[in-house]
């Protein structure tokens, strides 16, 4: 007992109390064995027989106390275990691994709910623990593959199954995680290999269908939602994109591919604070030349979001040609041109002359190519030293109609004008 051999102290013991079943000493030290080992029953019947034989004797009351306290901790983390409370199930069988240290099954119930709650390291820690003493103990080998298998190291936990499942070919959970593992790895490579080839309808259908093989395995269900919406951005179906991406750093809040997915999806819907945040998350993670430059980018167009969108004032491409700008100018000008709404309510006139002087500002800027660069770069023209609430767009209005005499708006019949130079 004083070397941890348990299993040879018990086979002495129980030798002992063959030889002579009235040896106090020799039951004492059965019931120790046996919970030491976890067999908490047979623990309490050898204290019990001690205390027919000695009803005083202390030390095999406070083991019977004990004996009852393991068997107490194993039914409530039983009813746990089914109820998904694995925090409750590690605490349980901590309090019961005090009273039985050398129990495997205790052990191997952590070690498995601590796999369970994403505690790894851990978890393999208690597993080889019990396999550098028995190399053919199934429960251990099951418990290092599962690890593995929820670190998405699926093909080395395959082997660690296949080697449970030599040892205890009734192995259920091995058997459930190892049929789960392949078809997690089929699929997702299947997927892979669709999204090469381009075809993006099946990669999606086979990342979905890979979605609902094992809820719980939530590093590859991270990395598969992560496909999955690199999927939808390349259908252009870019909320989707961005709820697949949500999906994968709730799973796994390290993932870095995931924010910069769904940061790049926020950017193409314009959703530049979002953006700004997610690439603030990655920098703050990898602090790398490329990150800091996707952030400041981030950064500038959401300072551009915040001005006034002068190509949607003009109803132009950013990418427009002068002449484009041009014509769209004088489309809206006259459009907009206070003259033509002289009959209509205050509250009306008062809107239309605004729209005119942004269409004004609007030409202003993006008709001349140095103000236009500063404008696109994302620089604030105020401090540049253009105030664009000095200039008069009735004297751009003019300037580019060339009109040096007078001009006016007449109608010719109900909604309908016509521009007159004078």
């Amino acid at each position: 007992m004083m070397l941890g051999r348990f299993r040879e102290a018990l086979g002495d013991a129980q030798q002992s109390v063959r030889l002579d079943d009235s040896f106090v000493r020799g039951h004492l030290r059965e019931g120790k064995c046996h919970l030491s080992l976890g067999n908490a029953m047979a623990a309490s019947r050898c204290f019990q027989r001690v205390l027919e034989l000695d009803h005083k004797n202390t030390q095999a009351q406070q083991e019977l106390k004990n004996a009852s306290t393991v068997l107490e901790y194993e039914k409530i983390a039983e009813v746990d275990f089914e109820k998904r409370d694995f925090r409750k199930v590690v605490f349980c069988m901590d309090r019961a691994l005090e009273f039985a240290p050398a129990c495997h099954r205790f052990k191997i119930l952590k070690a498995e709910c601590l796999a369970l709650l994403g505690r790894y390291p851990e978890a393999q820690s208690v597993a080889s623990d019990i396999l550098r003493m028995d190399s053919t103990n199934a429960d251990a080998l099951y418990v290092c593959g599962l690890c593995l298998y929820y670190e998405d190291c699926i093909e080395k936990a395959v082997q660690f199954f296949v080697q449970a499942l030599r040892m205890a070919p009734d192995h259920e959970k091995a058997c459930l995680a190892c049929r789960n593992a392949k078809a997690l790895k089929a699929k997702k490579e299947d997927g892979n290999k669709a999204f090469k080839e381009g075809n993006y309808k099946l990669a999606y259908e086979l990342y979905t269908e890979a979605l609902g093989i094992d809820p719980n395995n939530i590093k590859t269900n991270a990395k598969l939602y992560c496909n999955r919406g690199t999927v939808n951005s390349k259908l252009r179906k870019l909320e989707e994109a961005i709820d697949d991406c949500t999906n994968a750093v709730k799973l796994d809040d390290t993932y870095i591919k995931a924010y910069l997915r769904r940061a790049q999806c926020y950017m193409d819907t314009e959703q530049y604070e979002d953006a700004v945040r997610d690439y603030e998350k990655v920098y703050q993670t990898e602090k790398t030349k490329e990150h800091k430059q996707l952030l400041k980018n981030a950064q500038v167009e959401l300072k551009k979001s915040k001005r006034k969108d002068y190509y949607k004032i003009l109803g132009v491409d950013k990418n427009a040609s002068e002449d484009e700008i041009k014509k769209a100018y004088r489309k809206r000008a006259l459009m907009h041109h206070p003259d033509r709404h002289s009959g209509a309510s205050a509250e009306v006139q008062k809107e239309e002359e605004k729209k005119f002087k942004e269409v004004g500002e609007a030409f202003t800027i993006l008709s001349d190519p140095k103000k236009k660069a500063r404008y696109d770069s994302g620089q604030d023209l105020e401090e540049d030293g253009l105030n664009m609430g000095d200039f008069d767009a009735n004297n751009i209005f003019k300037a580019f109609f060339g009109g040096t005499g007078g001009f006016s708006f007449e109608a010719s019949g109900p909604g309908n004008f016509f521009f007159q130079f004078g």
